[in-house]
């Protein structure tokens, strides 16, 4: 039934687009999006059930990757090939924020011997554009195009808390919070009241929810007329900044660097 329920969605899509909607092309692009660190490499049957696509048109769907040059295969095995990193290389390339904001974070993450990140929010999940570290702080180690849930993270709640009410609303009407760590919150209201803490304060302090051991100190980042169009934050080992440490020492550094870069941002 996944695959009927699979179809039917990308029907309705189409619909909703309308008739210049391209639904193989949106099949193309949910086999190439099912790749990743947990699925490094796919047969047919694998990226059938991981798309929910009937298997003739991930068959399809994969001889059209072959043939472009975006995957390979070895016997059974299909996996990315380099020339993916094409799509994301004109991404950065026209994104001024990754482009203007990757030097800046690798230098904060020198200075300060922390992690240095900048995300923008896509949905219910945020989207690294920007990331440095000082050291191999942790067993996580981000990179640009990482996502993680929006909800759990200092990015995603100080992006969440810009929106505006109705924005917000929708999003928490389908947000199914699933935990990362132990000490995810998952409650809903705790969510809400937290983004909405954020909003108040102007910036977020998240701890353990994202990464057990890590605590990371967010702050939006405004554009020259005043909307958010990403967050800047600064991460580190619990033991390495205490929690008031971080916010007395560290948020003036985050305020300052952003409120640098605004007037660049367009």
């Amino acid at each position: 039934m996944p695959r009927l329920g699979a179809e039917a969605a990308l029907r309705r899509e189409a619909e909703a687009h309308g008739p210049e909607h391209s639904e193989a092309l949106a099949r193309g692009i949910a086999v190439l999006s099912a790749f990743g660190a947990a699925r490094r490499a796919m047969t047919l049957a694998e990226a059938a059930h991981a798309t929910g696509l009937p298997r003739a048109t991930a068959r399809r769907a994969l001889a059209t990757l072959l043939n472009l040059g975006l995957v390979e295969s070895e016997g059974r095995q299909f996996r990315l090939t380099p020339r993916v990193l094409r799509l994301a290389t004109g991404y950065l390339a026209s994104n001024g924020v990754s482009s203007l904001l990757q030097p800046r974070c690798e230098r904060i993450a020198a200075e300060r011997g922390t992690t240095c990140s900048v995300a923008m929010l896509e949905g219910a999940e945020i989207v690294f554009v920007a990331h440095a570290q000082a050291a191999r702080l942790s067993p996580f180690s981000a990179m640009v195009g990482t996502r993680l849930p929006a909800h759990c993270t200092a990015l995603g709640r100080v992006l969440l808390a810009a929106l505006p009410d109705p924005a917000l609303e929708r999003v928490l009407a389908t947000l199914r919070p699933a935990p990362v760590t132990p000490r995810t919150e998952t409650d809903p209201a705790r969510i809400r009241a937290a983004i909405l803490a954020a909003r108040a304060a102007g910036h977020a302090l998240v701890e353990n929810e994202a990464e057990l051991g890590f605590r990371s100190l967010a702050v939006p980042l405004r554009r020259y007329d005043g909307r958010v169009v990403a967050a800047l934050n600064l991460g580190a080992p619990l033991a390495l900044h205490p929690a008031g440490e971080m916010v007395a020492h560290l948020l003036p550094v985050l305020l300052g660097e952003a409120e640098d870069v605004g007037a660049q941002l367009v």
